[in-house]
């Protein structure tokens, strides 16, 4: 279905954000803001443990936040709704670069969990109401690759960009990532989708 193939590219670009999140947060905050290299100082391992409270928290925010997007969807579009969170939680993550006090990085977690919050939900909303009903499990399998595949995308690629691009520094690849959310964003207006 149209819908579905353009969701994937939405998919594509939104999973592929999160992932270079995913890889590469630990070593951008503790480098970027704790300016540590060493994984065995204190100082990283402080980061790092930083981050993984700043893992929980956009987790959080996502839970709550998930409550309130079909009352969005409702008043705009699912459409529109997917575009404000996704651009949200890019605008995010670019963000990391700028701040300076890791205190001030719970600010980003909370538009990531209300980007997390809508890449769990919204595109399988659309999806769903495109899709043939004797062939929706088939459908849904196969849009599932759509995470699978920036996956294997951002392994393989991230770590030469990063490398070869931006001298090893991984803040750079949380700046790539919440370029490539923004994208995303930006796709989902043009998905065809029948409210």
């Amino acid at each position: 279905p149209t819908a579905m193939k353009q969701l994937a590219v939405v998919q594509f670009f939104s999973w592929f954000a999160l992932f270079s999140m995913w890889i590469y947060t630990t070593s951008a905050v503790t480098r970027h803001i704790y300016g540590a290299t060493d994984a065995t100082s204190a100082a990283y391992n402080e980061g790092a443990d930083w981050v993984s409270l700043l893992f929980a928290v956009y987790n959080g925010i996502a839970a709550v936040v998930a409550i309130g997007l079909p009352w969005l969807a409702k008043r705009t579009s699912r459409r529109f709704t997917h575009m404000v969170c996704l651009v949200i939680g890019g605008l995010s993550l670019i963000s990391i670069y700028f701040l300076g006090n890791p205190d001030l990085l719970l600010l980003p977690m909370i538009g990531i969990g209300i980007a997390w919050a809508s890449i769990l939900s919204m595109p399988y909303a659309m999806l769903a109401g495109a899709l043939p009903a004797d062939k929706m499990g088939y459908y849904m399998g196969v849009f599932n690759f759509f995470i699978v595949i920036p996956q294997i995308v951002a392994a393989t690629i991230l770590g030469f960009i990063v490398g070869y691009f931006f001298d090893g520094l991984a803040i750079y690849a949380l700046i790539v990532g919440g370029a490539s959310m923004i994208l995303a964003g930006v796709l989902s207006l043009r998905v065809e989708d029948e409210e």
